[in-house]
């Protein structure tokens, strides 16, 4: 039973049940405790070893046997093979072991990873399984995992507000799949991040251009591609002005696709049907609560930590829109309190309808001044179609008059 191979060795028989470090802990011994054991730091007493082993359900002899120097195959067939927190743990721990393991397992490892911080809203831990993804893409010279990882990282840059560099990422992934024939989906997921990001960065004939690429190519699928396909679009043609049109594509979207398919994507089609109903002149409220109403449907099955969030924020919009400012103020109160994980479009969003907040409560000179901060930091991160947005608002507000 001695350090820290004891630790490695609990280490990995409890990946290969899939059991977090407080399923194994149990009400016998603390989680620290566990975690100090499974480090080296601390040495099992025999009464420990007893109890450990009986909750793996091993004999005590198997914590004699060295590593096996596969845990991170284990852990994989685990991961794959089940759902749930528990399993990604275990990932988790074999990616963190140290033992010499397969780069395409480690990258396979790392993007089951990458979508649970994901879903969890860990962007710096997230932001680290995406750029070693890159890293092993290359190492291994094959373009199919390259495209991806660079694909995922631009979605992440562009939500971060780091434009210049997911064009960048998502320009090299579009161009990598065309050159090296890659799968429409992998193109199409290249051209999503593409499209998103040049429509931030205000380039919207690049984005006009990309966009119609991607409808040619998604065509008639049947699969979910074509309404991210048909959103992307909307976006798009919102952006230019052309809000009819961006209403038609969203609502082809919305239309089209079956809660079956894809429920998640489902309800966030009805949360942009939202977002883009309270955003036009005027505002068709009445459009945004029908589709928060269908969207709130699916937030219980599916709602993440940031949908939840993604909710709340057009709970906050809506409420401004029907001048119900002490709602509006109280939804924005209620989401600044926490750990905010909504993107940096949406950060700013919500700072801009704060800044409308304080000039309504007679702070008019605070909120003036932070919009004209708002729109100074989208510019520096190159986001020049939210920065314009910002300007527009601040110039209503100053033609206006004191109030």
């Amino acid at each position: 039973m001695e350090q820290p191979l004891f630790g490695r060795r609990l280490k990995e028989l409890r990946a290969k049940r899939g059991l977090s470090q407080a399923a194994l802990a149990g009400e016998e011994i603390s989680t620290g405790y566990l975690s100090r054991l499974e480090s080296g730091l601390r040495q099992p007493t025999d009464r420990v070893v007893g109890y450990l082993a009986g909750k793996l359900d091993v004999d005590r002899s198997a914590f004699d046997l060295p590593p096996s120097g596969n845990s991170l195959a284990q852990a994989l067939s685990i991961a794959t093979s089940m759902e749930g927190d528990e399993a990604v743990e275990g990932l988790i721990t074999a990616l963190e072991s140290g033992d010499e393991q397969d780069p395409l397992q480690r990258w396979q490892a790392l993007w089951l990873v990458a979508r649970h911080w994901r879903t969890l809203g860990d962007r710096p831990r997230e932001l680290a399984c995406l750029q070693e993804l890159a890293a092993i893409g290359g190492e291994l010279a094959l373009p199919e995992l390259q495209c991806r990882a660079w694909t995922q990282l631009a979605r992440f840059e562009r939500s971060a507000g780091e434009i210049d560099e997911a064009i960048g990422h998502a320009a090299g992934a579009h161009r990598l799949a065309k050159e090296s024939g890659l799968s429409v989906l992998t193109v199409a997921g290249a051209l999503l991040a593409l499209v998103s990001a040049e429509a931030e960065a205000g380039r919207l004939p690049d984005a006009r251009a990309h966009v119609d690429e991607l409808l040619g190519l998604v065509g008639d699928r049947t699969d979910a591609l074509r309404a991210e396909a048909l959103w992307a679009a909307a976006t798009v043609r919102y952006r230019q002005g052309d809000h009819e049109g961006a209403i038609e594509h969203l609502e082809r979207a919305i239309e089209w696709l079956d809660s079956r398919v894809d429920l998640t994507l489902w309800m966030r089609l009805r949360l942009a049907g939202a977002s883009l109903a309270l955003q036009l002149t005027p505002p068709r409220t009445e459009l945004a609560r029908a589709r928060m109403a269908e969207a709130e449907s699916a937030l219980a099955l599916v709602g993440t930590p940031m949908l939840r969030q993604e909710f709340r924020t057009l709970q906050a919009y809506l409420a401004f829109e029907e001048g119900r400012h002490a709602d509006a103020r109280a939804a924005h109160d209620e989401l600044f309190r926490g750990d905010l994980r909504l993107t940096y479009r949406d950060q700013i969003r919500l700072s801009i309808m704060n800044s409308r907040l304080l000039i309504i409560e007679g702070r008019r000179s605070e909120g003036i001044k932070q919009l004209k901060e708002l729109a100074e930091q989208a510019r520096q991160a190159s986001n020049i179609d939210l920065a314009a947005e910002v300007w527009r608002i601040l110039a209503e507000i100053l033609e206006e008059g004191p109030a």
